[in-house]
């Protein structure tokens, strides 16, 4: 009688695992996408620092031992989380209003240098977490992206009422108080990245191109107090040895960047609010660099060269990212085995056939392996069986922002209808079918 109970025990779990397989293959791609937006939603939403609203810079840090660095950048992209949460109804308006107005306030009275945010601080008293030995002040970088998330909201939040007032005058006075030409570091015809108290420039780290870093410069074009002049884009960000490329590989030709076109994720920070479809400027047509980039990179994963495990047409996509032997900038040129889905899903826009084929293969194939409380984690080496435990903020961010420009254009469309961005592009000489609009 015992032997019959446990067969009919070990029985049922195989129908309830084989109901719960089929239940994930029912879904219909709309369904998917609906699924992957909420669960990585509630990275930014349920695991939000409680004091600041800001995102955590991982769910498993180590600087702190409640978690509690947040990371300025990966919190922008969470700000423009918050508006797609309320478009797919993950929560309501009055509820992004409330959040957005805690990270604000937050915001307003933490560190900052010449108007901009360091790139981590804690999340409960604002204060600087260095980064590194001598990166203890201004992340000009982070707080792009930052820029880029509240520019969109500003653009979002746009009701009269007393809430929606507030918010936009806030993001208003710290737009306006970020000295981007003091970056320039006395007048050079370029960006710096870094800037210390303690430290000054000695971190010396020029912001030049193709990288993550394009809508650095434009933001600092479009200030309407503390703009840079139209040659420090081109004779500071286009001045660089990895700039124009002009190659192919595998019969895609490459506009710019280094070779292969480096991590995905140069394709994603700067335009999740940044429009690329007929972005185009003396240097390129940005559309067809995003997808000619991620198109080389999934070719890359279907040649595999090193001959890694499940490498292919359906599993794909190299950025930076955690991996079995830490955290690096995965590339065609830096393969270590580690797939990391971020690249391919917030490549959504971009080949969305492809993606859409790497999303199920990851929900569907790969599972609870890969699959948890905050939507798919950070990475996976298949030639190891590694599945990284950890959630990034500046990885998941754009899964869900990205997926949702695919769907609707929401944050393209938000953020290129904000008046600044559009003076600051025509500014740097890009035309856009957003100016005719």
């Amino acid at each position: 009688m015992k032997k019959f109970l446990i067969l009919f025990v070990l029985l049922s779990m195989t129908v309830s695992i084989h109901a719960q397989s089929s239940n994930k293959k029912q879904l219909s791609d709309k369904e998917l996408l609906t699924e992957v937006q909420r669960q990585t939603f509630k990275y930014f939403w349920d695991f939000a620092h409680p004091v600041s609203g800001l995102a955590r810079e991982r769910n498993n840090s180590v600087r702190l031992p409640d978690h509690g660095v947040v990371t300025i950048g990966g919190s922008g992209f969470g700000v423009m989380a918050l508006i797609v949460g309320v478009e797919r109804q993950f929560i309501t308006r009055s509820q992004a209003v409330e959040r957005m107005l805690k990270i604000l306030l937050f915001l307003d009275t933490a560190d900052h240098f010449h108007g901009i945010w360091p790139h981590w601080m804690n999340g409960a008293t604002g204060e600087t977490v260095p980064f590194s030995r001598k990166d203890d002040g201004a992340d000009l970088v982070e707080s792009a992206f930052m820029f880029e998330g509240l520019l969109t909201a500003h653009q979002y939040f746009n009701e009269n009422t007393p809430e929606e007032r507030r918010i936009r005058n806030l993001i208003n006075k710290l737009w306006r108080e970020a000295e981007w030409n003091f970056f320039t570091r006395d007048g050079q015809e370029t960006l710096y990245w870094h800037w210390s108290p303690n430290h000054g420039w000695s971190m010396n780290h020029r912001i030049h191109g193709f990288n993550e870093c394009h809508i650095v410069y434009i933001l600092a074009a479009a200030s309407p107090t503390y703009p840079i002049q139209e040659n420090v884009y081109h004779r500071g960000w286009a001045n660089s040895n990895v700039f124009i490329n002009n190659r192919e590989y595998y019969g895609i030709k490459l506009q710019l960047g280094p070779e292969y076109g480096g991590p995905l994720f140069f394709s994603h920070y700067s335009y999740l609010g940044l429009d690329p479809r007929g972005l185009k400027d003396r240097y390129a047509d940005y559309w067809e660099q995003m997808v000619n980039h991620t198109l080389i990179n999934r070719q890359y994963c279907i040649e595999n060269p090193d001959k890694h495990k499940l490498y292919g047409p359906k599993c794909w996509g190299l950025t930076a990212s955690d991996g079995d032997k830490g955290y690096s900038a995965h590339s065609p040129t830096n393969d270590r085995g580690v797939i990391t889905p971020t690249a391919a899903l917030s490549a959504f826009p971009y080949t969305p056939q492809y993606s859409m084929e790497a999303l199920r293969y990851f929900y569907e194939k790969l599972g609870d392996k890969l699959w948890g409380e905050y939507g798919f984690r950070d990475a996976f080496n298949p030639d190891q069986d590694w599945f990284a435990p950890s959630y990034l903020a500046i990885d998941q961010g754009p899964i869900i922002v990205m997926i949702e420009n695919y769907r609707s254009q929401l944050l393209w469309n938000l953020f290129m209808s904000h008046p600044d961005v559009r003076a600051g592009l025509i500014k740097l000489g890009f035309t856009s079918p957003h100016f005719n609009k």
